[in-house]
């Protein structure tokens, strides 16, 4: 007995559910392929000390797919930091200090899981409530992005190489709090400081302007 076109598509709404409840497939949370520094927009090359560094900042929906958690969303900017050592020696970033100056020159630390957690949940809670019929008062929602997602991109995309070895690029992420901030890239930089070389002598300091990577991202564009 053949079935009626409405019985079909009744049949078929479980599986469509089933469908809709899936993990999105295209969405593959790993790291980026490690390139050279000198491969990005905004480097800076200390062609005496035989080290590169880069800086490229993941400020689009599109590059900010990698993630579990939207982080831009919330005012938070991940850094992609690229360290490359052409000498013959290691260099160390044990004791490294690697700041976000905005263009008024305040610094910006590196923000850790809880400090992430911390500000979402301060904007959630503020700006996010459910609306109830009076004279019930409203329900604020909780943050979209638990703590265990927040940790979980930063054990897999953090900067954690505290040694570069001898002609080797390491790559990885830093994540900084510029939520007050209109154009957080405009005018600012990264400055790298108290980085080591085999000796255990700092090297000079690195400071990466992100207008460079403004400017390349603009010529892209057009």
């Amino acid at each position: 007995m053949r079935q009626s076109k409405a019985m079909r598509a009744l049949r078929a709404i479980p599986l469509l559910l089933l469908w809709l409840a899936l993990p999105a497939g295209s969405v593959s949370h790993t790291p980026p392929p490690v390139q050279p520094a000198t491969s990005f927009a905004a480097v800076e090359v200390h062609a005496d000390e035989k080290v590169a560094i880069a800086a490229e900042p993941y400020d689009t929906l599109e590059k900010e797919a990698i993630f579990r958690v939207d982080f831009l969303s919330h005012g938070v900017m991940p850094i992609r930091l690229i360290v490359t050592n052409n000498g013959s020696r290691p260099i160390s970033l044990l004791e490294a200090r690697i700041l976000f100056i905005t263009a008024a020159g305040d610094r910006i630390q590196t923000a850790q899981p809880k400090d992430v957690e911390r500000l979402m949940t301060r904007q959630e809670l503020e700006g996010g409530k459910f609306p109830l019929p009076s004279p019930l008062p409203n329900i604020k929602l909780k943050p979209t992005a638990s703590i265990g997602e927040i940790e979980q991109d930063f054990d897999t995309f953090e900067y954690s190489a505290l040694t570069v070895e001898p002609h080797t690029t390491r790559a990885g992420f830093l994540f900084y709090d510029v939520s007050g901030l209109d154009n957080p890239l405009k005018g600012a930089k990264l400055l790298l400081r108290k980085l080591r070389d085999a000796d255990g002598n700092e090297m000079f300091y690195f400071e990466i302007p992100f207008d460079k990577y403004l400017k390349s991202k603009s010529g892209q564009m057009n």
